[in-house]
């Protein structure tokens, strides 16, 4: 991703694209700004996106003293008079003004102990305050004040690494990153978000603090491997995580995916590379972020089910089942949604091999509706991942295995139209059993609605009430039950 043209010698204001919205906010900072005689900047990842013309949502301003007074001021000037929120121990301010958030903070300088990521703050300079950022395209600032109003403040070169795609740090990365261990799976974020290099130095310092990540805690680490997830190319945020160490600390279990092994000349592929492919090739589709941790485990039972069977080869039976019980402790230790996420995520590992199976062989309607029920309104979710999955790089294959897959798609709207299996409800409820044969809750009742269920989803019935309540007087007479009218 490649920064707009910039004359660094002209304004910054002159070159970029404003919102009107932007600019109002912009304005009356920099007026309150002056009536305070407080020197003001916008800053970081705002100055940076609106010179990669990305789509902003957060405004970031600095000042040198109260950035909480500041704030205060311009909310009394701002339509509506926003309410303000104060965060005394950090010094900061927050303001929500229509879709936008914005910041203000007085300009600090950090120091940190080795044990802690938790810094020594005091009050600084701009050059204080650019000095701790992460990294140099975070480090750009633009002054508001009317005497040098849409000046570039750009210390550490930011400009020139915005447009050769780099991740840099302003100063020595291993102090960098030893300071803030987060700084390193931040790193990688955006390097995968905008498609940019890490430069090696830096680089390999992650490498050699790779350790430090484990004072962080797993709901920060999630919420940046969350992001990388969400990138357009999420593969290679991954493979920087494998590439660094850091994958083996935050993820073993994904870790584990990697490696090949040979036993009699026959060898298996790198679940690890091919789970990056199918999770690449699902972004290619969909955004859904719970649908994309289905595609990072929907292998992740692999390592635990690899079996080597002679004259057949590498096997992985049931690993879509062990899987989806990997799931919930995957989930419990990352500090992930213990939710319906959690549910669908378990869903899609557990169900994605069952299309694929469809597809090589006879598509029966038998098959499709148990998958119709199985699957429930998740099954379009589903075809996404296991079209994804298919990774085969023989031309004549993959136009077959889609093909089939155009079959099976059809399949599942015929069948639905005619048997409604998506959002399967009995036509024959359990009061309606206890009140016909005059029974309470009890083995007898499930026996009946399991039967008749397997019988809609067999075909031996359709989805009807009348069939259906033919079936349960019959299963009830085979279990030794007698209806109300008989007794």
């Amino acid at each position: 991703m490649k920064p707009l043209a910039f004359d660094i010698a002209r304004s910054a204001f002159d070159q970029l694209h404003w919102e009107d919205q932007e600019l109002r906010i912009i304005r009356t900072v920099a007026e309150t700004a002056d009536e305070l005689q407080l020197e003001t900047y916008l800053v970081g990842g705002y100055v940076r996106d609106k010179i990669l013309d990305r789509k902003v949502v957060d405004m970031d301003f600095v000042c040198v003293g109260d950035g909480i007074i500041l704030a205060e001021k311009v909310a009394q000037k701002l339509k509506g008079k926003p309410e303000v929120s104060i965060f005394k121990n950090f010094g900061t301010a927050h303001i929500r003004f229509g879709k936008l958030d914005l910041e203000f903070v007085g300009a600090r300088k950090e120091s940190y102990q080795h044990h802690s990521r938790k810094p020594d703050v005091e009050p600084g300079t701009l050059q204080d305050d650019q000095l701790r950022r992460d990294f140099t395209i975070n480090a750009l600032a633009i002054a508001l004040n009317k005497e040098r109003y849409g000046q570039l403040i750009d210390p550490f070169n930011g400009m020139q690494d915005l447009h050769d795609g780099r991740i840099r740090t302003p100063q020595e990365p291993a102090a960098t990153f030893s300071d803030d261990p987060l700084r390193m799976m931040r790193a990688i974020r955006f390097a995968s978000q905008l498609g940019f290099h890490i430069e090696l130095h830096t680089l390999e310092a992650i490498a050699a603090e790779k350790k430090r990540i484990e004072i962080i805690s797993a709901e920060r680490i999630t919420d940046e491997l969350n992001k990388i997830i969400l990138s357009p190319v999420p593969s290679a945020g991954f493979l920087l995580l494998f590439q660094t160490g850091l994958l083996a600390i935050i993820f073993p279990e994904f870790q584990e995916l990697h490696g090949v092994e040979n036993m009699e000349g026959q060898s298996h592929k790198d679940n690890l590379y091919h789970t990056l492919e199918v999770l690449d090739n699902l972004s290619r589709v969909s955004d859904d972020l719970w649908l994309r941790w289905g595609a990072v485990l929907h292998d992740i039972g692999k390592p635990a089910t690899k079996r080597f069977q002679q004259g057949h080869g590498w096997t992985f039976h049931g690993h879509e089942v062990v899987g989806a019980r990997m799931v919930k402790k995957i989930f419990r230790r990352m500090k992930l949604p213990m939710n319906e996420q959690m549910k669908f995520v378990e869903k899609m590992v557990l169900l994605h091999l069952r299309p694929i199976a469809l597809h090589q062989d006879e598509v029966t309607d038998s098959a499709i509706r148990r998958l119709l029920f199985d699957a429930g309104e998740d099954i379009g979710q589903l075809m996404l991942l296991c079209e994804a999955d298919i990774t085969t790089k023989n031309r004549n294959r993959m136009k077959r295995y889609l093909k089939n897959f155009e079959l099976v798609r059809q399949k599942l709207v015929e069948v639905e139209e005619k048997d409604r299996i998506t959002n399967f409800q009995p036509p024959v409820s359990g009061e309606l059993i206890m009140q016909t044969f005059g029974i309470g809750p009890g083995k007898e009742v499930g026996a009946i609605k399991n039967h008749i269920r397997e019988a809609i989803l067999d075909g031996i019935i359709p989805n009807e009430y009348e069939p259906a309540y033919q079936l349960m007087l019959e299963k009830g007479k085979e279990l030794g039950l007698t209806t109300s009218a008989e007794k």
